[in-house]
């Protein structure tokens, strides 16, 4: 995992922002400005506070270099790619085709994912020029607090520091994004995994109101947690340093060390299963809290009673979202039937889910069952109950499914978790999920990528992503695949199974 920047070329641009003046780069006829701050380092006596506006600076503030990732843990490498110098970790990237305050293109702000642990936004695989240049909209990327820093439930600390650190970010482009190019009307939400899950409760979040326009949900997590059970978990990440979870004792702690704490936990995760229940079978150690403050309920219930009746929302996932985990596990062709079962007992929705599945799916092995639930239980239900709410409520949703399969490393990932990030992007080859493109992407790879880097612009543009709007007769769907057709939702027995689970709050169980 390594940060990249482009090569610059041609006369440097410069904008005046609310805090300042910054001067960027030009890079392939687009102009670049990195690592601008939007909140004062969360350091400190900032440390587990909310975001406070960043101070102004006199002169030019060169915006060439992204800013330092937040502290994270180890998955993928992201603790190594973090280990640069410096505190100031909320900053934004932007890219634009035209630096003009009266250009008044749409805005496209992206927020990535990784698990609500890791995750930086001066990723390769996140460079915004591409996307900015062919769709004639402006691109902003930007950093959030991750793991402990931004999602555990601290006592003494505001919950969701991380969502808040998001609003932060999305008030910044609404303040300043004019001088970049931008239309602040005209503001497009769009996030793949946690950073699907971030885009679905904003849409759930009051004071998220009037800060977009529209949202892109990609791969929508169905995990939220109940404070009891994030208090729970810190508690158990508190005490592998020998202390207690609140501001007092981990302010104290380097952020590193609480990363590696939180690691720690999550390799043992396991232990915690009769407490903490599907996300420890899962090893998801963190996500949003619905705390009744920040967030007052799941994004779920928030959209069926209308909080999202006025944002226009593309939402979907790929068709094999568990391929890419069972992988990295080991597990892949090798699900035993005993592994299958327990999948099943602990993931199918309802007393009867188990049986359910091998009714609806008799055909299918151990392996083919154990990927249907937890494709559905983590990504693909939630992500189509997302798109239902909204409906249900009287507002309007695009819904799509990637199933192209992924021809890198030997093909056999199929259309797995993570895909859509390349071609929506247009890098398909830079950046770890580049690797399941291929090393020399062909013809096909960057006709699917124009084709969904088209749809994606076209809805921030006009709010029409190219295909009809989701409805609960026809249920149709952009499929994406080579070729790409609209068709009836193509998961339609796992959508029967789910149809009346609500993905509540998930609980501390015992207590």
């Amino acid at each position: 995992m390594t940060v990249s920047e482009s090569q610059p070329s041609g006369p440097r641009p410069e904008v005046r922002a609310v805090a300042g003046k910054l001067r960027g780069a030009r890079e392939a006829g687009v102009a670049v400005f990195r690592g601008i701050p939007f909140a004062e380092p969360p350091v400190g006596a900032l440390r587990f506070a909310a975001p406070r506006p960043v101070r102004g600076w006199s002169g030019v503030r060169e915006a060439l270099s992204y800013g330092p990732p937040p502290p994270q843990g180890g998955h993928f490498g992201a603790d190594a790619a973090s280990q640069d110098t410096g505190d100031d970790w909320l900053t934004v990237n932007v890219w634009s085709p035209e630096p003009d305050p009266d250009a008044g293109l749409p805005v496209m702000v992206w927020i990535q994912g990784g698990g609500y642990m890791i995750g930086m936004s001066g990723l390769p695989e996140y460079d915004g020029g591409r996307l900015a240049r062919d769709g004639g909209v402006v691109v902003v990327t930007f950093n959030y607090r991750v793991g402990i820093e931004g999602f555990a439930q601290i006592e003494g600390a505001p919950s969701n520091r991380a969502l808040l650190d998001q609003v932060a970010a999305l008030e910044w482009v609404r303040d300043n994004i004019r001088a970049f190019g931008g239309d602040p009307d005209q503001v497009t939400l769009f996030g793949e995994s946690a950073g699907g899950g971030s885009v679905a409760a904003l849409l759930a979040m009051p004071r998220a109101a009037g800060l977009f326009r529209r949202a892109i949900a990609q791969s929508v997590p169905g995990t939220f947690f109940s404070p009891e059970l994030a208090a729970d978990i810190t508690a158990a990440c508190a005490a592998e340093l020998g202390l207690r979870p609140t501001v007092a004792d981990l302010s104290s702690v380097a952020p590193r060390q609480l990363s590696a704490a939180a690691d720690t936990v999550s390799a043992k995760m396991d232990q915690w299963a009769q407490r903490w229940g599907q996300p420890a079978h899962r090893t998801i150690l963190f996500s949003p809290v619905v705390d009744g403050e920040v967030l007052a309920v799941t994004p779920w219930q928030a959209l069926t009673d209308g909080a999202g009746r006025d944002i226009e929302l593309l939402v979907g996932h790929t068709r094999d979202e568990q391929r890419l985990f069972t992988a990295i596990s080991g597990l892949l062709g090798e699900v035993s039937e005993e592994q299958a079962a327990n999948a099943l007992h602990v993931f199918a929705p309802g007393p009867d889910g188990a049986r359910r599945y091998r009714d609806a799916f008799p055909a299918a092995g151990p392996d083919e069952l154990y990927e249907l639930v937890h494709s559905d239980w983590l990504f693909r239900m939630p992500s189509l109950h997302l798109a239902e709410a909204q409906t249900a409520a009287g507002g309007r949703a695009h819904v799509y499914e990637l199933t192209w399969p992924a021809p890198g490393m030997g093909g056999g990932f199929g259309a797995c978790h993570g895909l859509d990030v390349p071609l929506v992007f247009g890098n398909l080859d830079r950046g770890q999920p580049a690797m399941l493109i291929g090393e020399t992407p062909s013809p096909e790879a960057e006709a699917l990528s124009a084709r969904m880097r088209a749809a994606w612009t076209s809805f921030a543009t006009h709010g029409d992503p190219g295909w009809p709007a989701y409805d609960s007769d026809q249920r149709l769907v952009q499929r994406f695949d080579t070729p790409s057709a609209v068709t009836a939702y193509p998961e339609e027995p796992s959508r029967l199974i789910w149809q009346s689970h609500t993905f509540p709050v998930l609980p501390l169980i015992c207590q």
